[in-house]
């Protein structure tokens, strides 16, 4: 019987962003720290207009916006957006940038987030892209009074699903390598 192959060691952000420079890509993130109780997140992808002219403007082809507690469990993922030219490759960035700022940078290791339930096949489809990054669900955030507080933080009904970040990470970077 074979033992199985040795996994690849998972991307830190400074490679990541490297791996962006090498796509004509620029990969940034944006922490803020309010009160310095939580970190404010925005991970964002670009490239230049004209990739000759190093003064031509960013277009920015997708963004990721979440906070982070200072607890294991504490990442929250909120907002993603993809549009544009190269967007195997910029989603797959973003939540490898992501997943490796909160494995290097804070105490997170698991990250929530909210499948929204804005209509059924949508729906199907955010739960199932989810879940082949690695999350799984919590439960669902409907109508009932218990939900009102989490759907005001999230933004509306739908699943809330949890993932590990090094999980993540690793399923990240095999769909970068991919893209």
């Amino acid at each position: 019987m074979s033992s199985p192959a040795p996994e690849e060691p998972s991307p830190r952000l400074q490679q990541l962003e490297a791996e962006a420079s090498r796509r004509g890509l620029l990969l940034r993130l944006q922490l803020g720290r309010p009160l310095g109780l939580a970190w404010s997140l925005r991970v964002g992808v670009a490239r230049r207009g004209d990739p000759a002219d190093p003064a031509a403007p960013l277009l920015l082809l997708g963004d990721l916006k979440g906070w982070a507690l200072p607890t294991p469990a504490g990442l929250r993922l909120d907002t993603m957006r993809v549009q544009g030219e190269h967007t195997a490759a910029v989603g797959p960035l973003i939540w490898a940038a992501t997943f490796a700022w909160a494995l290097e940078a804070t105490p997170c290791r698991q990250a929530t987030l909210l499948a929204i339930r804005d209509g059924e096949q949508q729906h199907r489809r955010l739960v199932r892209y989810f879940r082949q990054l690695g999350f799984a669900p919590l439960r669902e955030l409907g109508a009932g009074a218990a939900d009102l507080a989490p759907r005001l933080i999230w933004g509306g009904s739908g699943l809330l699903m949890r993932g590990d970040c090094a999980e993540g990470l690793a399923r990240s970077a095999r769909r970068l390598v991919l893209a």
